[in-house]
């Protein structure tokens, strides 16, 4: 699947965090844990993930779309979403 976002907000994100959204290219979604967002009405589904991109662990806000997944956010993991992935992680 195709991974899509806005360049504009990834220029921010890299000012921001250092982290371009292309980066999520790289995010391993095969070991990832995933949580729907539903905090708020986004007026779309928004899933949260935690996993790793060169050994790191970080998350993606996502929504999917018919042939791609549209980044809407990427950053390094805090230590409790480090502690939560490795407990996920752990469990299966």
């Amino acid at each position: 699947m195709d991974i899509e976002f806005d360049p504009y907000k990834s220029r921010i994100n890299e000012r921001e965090r250092g982290l371009p959204f292309a980066l999520a290219s790289q995010f391993e979604f095969e070991t990832a844990v995933f949580k729907v967002d539903a905090r708020c009405d986004y007026g779309e589904v928004r899933i949260r993930a935690l996993g790793k991109i060169d050994g790191r662990v970080h998350v993606v806000v996502f929504t999917e779309r018919e042939h791609a997944i549209r980044i809407i956010s990427l950053r390094k993991a805090n230590r409790r979403e480090v502690y939560l992935y490795e407990q996920e992680i752990n469990r299966s």
